[in-house]
């Protein structure tokens, strides 16, 4: 039996094994039963048999140099969650586009505040959920990184928050496939056999723990290429990959917390991202690989950078138009959960702080009376948002 990934992962003509080329990045091995292959690839324990060019140097010498600059603003907050959660929320939502899903931010935002269960794999309420898991998932390797190591567990558990109660649920969240899996159908990738799976992983772990003799950061992204070339899940291989990604590079570059995260890089050039992995496997184009990867990760810090910079100064505004504003201390607490959630209602607020619903509600109309916060007309419920905070977290570049 097998099972298609049928996300847009991949993008081409059928799997071609003369296209696997350098016998140094893995072994074909023949399966049966795969819609437009006939064997399947099992990558190369790590490290790669991979000379380290000179030519990347100074490339990497600016990805370092963007990297400790974005880590700095970290490690002088008072608060890093005021800034760490509007990232991991703006990083679900790229990742998870990358698979295929697509919400609305502020209409995500709103499922956060009353998550619903989905009815059926047709409910739209699944790619809302599927978003929120992500973030769920991304809290867990921020708050349990001391406690749970690095490990195939880690990784487990990320996965069954990531697929519990959505589409892909009967796919054995938290469970290595037991399966055959292909990507695309006819398949343009086809991962190991099940019975090579776990040799596979068993050796990834240890490579996780392993001296090595390249760059801490360089080290994160062939470890993320090994994780997709294995595809140990039934479903959300790419999503798991991308989290690991944020935690390896947060613990081997020595940060502070996960300041960076690439899925809106990768997202951005979709088709770089996925043909440059392709490339590992089939030609060991590993120099190509991770100079995409260093670019991205210039790119990444200095955006993620310049977003927390606007919203540390958007929230000293928001104070001063507040003095203006006679009103409790609680207003203060107010605003840092806006930044944490742009998004909110009477009473959710009135829960949060145990006040009273007209209470909250005097809270909410003087946060309006400072253009702070306007209502948000699409839901049925009165809610309210910041569009200067939601614009700063979720606009693209390419939008202004």
């Amino acid at each position: 039996m097998y099972h298609v990934v049928n996300k847009k992962e991949f993008h081409g003509d059928n799997m071609d094994i003369k296209q696997f080329s350098d016998p140094n990045t893995g072994r074909l091995v023949p399966v049966s039963n795969v819609s437009g292959a006939s064997h399947a690839f099992i990558p190369a324990s790590l490290p790669p048999q991979w000379e380290w060019p000179q030519e990347l140097w100074p490339l990497l010498l600016d990805a370092r140099t963007a990297l400790a600059s974005l880590n700095g603003i970290g490690r002088h907050l008072p608060n890093p969650q005021l800034l760490l959660r509007p990232l991991q929320n703006r990083e679900a939502l790229k990742s998870s586009s990358l698979e295929g899903t697509y919400t609305i931010p502020e209409k995500q935002l709103v499922f956060q505040l009353d998550p619903q269960e989905p009815t059926s794999e047709a409910d739209p309420v699944n790619d809302y959920k599927e978003v929120f898991n992500y973030s769920m998932a991304l809290q867990v390797t921020t708050n349990d990184a001391d406690s749970l190591p690095l490990s195939l567990r880690l990784i487990c558990k990320l996965h069954s928050i990531l697929m519990t109660g959505v589409r892909g649920s009967d796919k054995e969240p938290g469970k290595f496939r037991r399966l055959q899996v292909q990507v695309g159908r006819p398949a343009r990738y086809v991962p190991p056999p099940p019975n090579e799976v776990m040799p596979c992983l068993d050796n990834f772990e240890k490579y996780l723990h392993q001296n090595t003799p390249y760059d801490p950061l360089v080290n994160a992204f062939l470890a993320h290429y090994q994780f997709e070339a294995i595809h140990p899940f039934r479903d959300g291989n790419g999503r798991i990959g991308r989290l690991l990604l944020a935690l390896t590079i947060a613990e081997w570059c020595q940060l502070t917390n996960q300041w960076l995260y690439m899925s809106a890089y990768f997202d951005n050039n979709k088709d770089d991202y996925i043909n440059c992995l392709f490339d590992v496997s089939t030609k060991g184009a590993w120099k190509e690989w991770i100079e995409f990867c260093l670019i991205g990760v210039v790119e990444q810090s200095k955006d993620t950078e310049n977003r927390c910079e606007k919203l540390l100064t958007l929230s000293e505004e928001f104070k001063q138009r507040l003095a203006s504003v006679k009103g409790s201390n609680r207003l203060n607490m107010i605003l840092d959960d806006l930044l944490v959630s742009p998004v909110i209602t009477i009473p959710n607020l009135a829960k949060k702080f145990n006040v009273r619903y007209q209470t909250a509600k005097a809270d909410v109309d003087k946060l309006k009376k400072a253009k702070i916060i306007k209502r948000l007309r699409e839901m049925r419920q009165k809610t309210f948002y910041s569009p200067e905070i939601l614009a700063i977290t979720y606009q693209d570049d390419s939008e202004g």
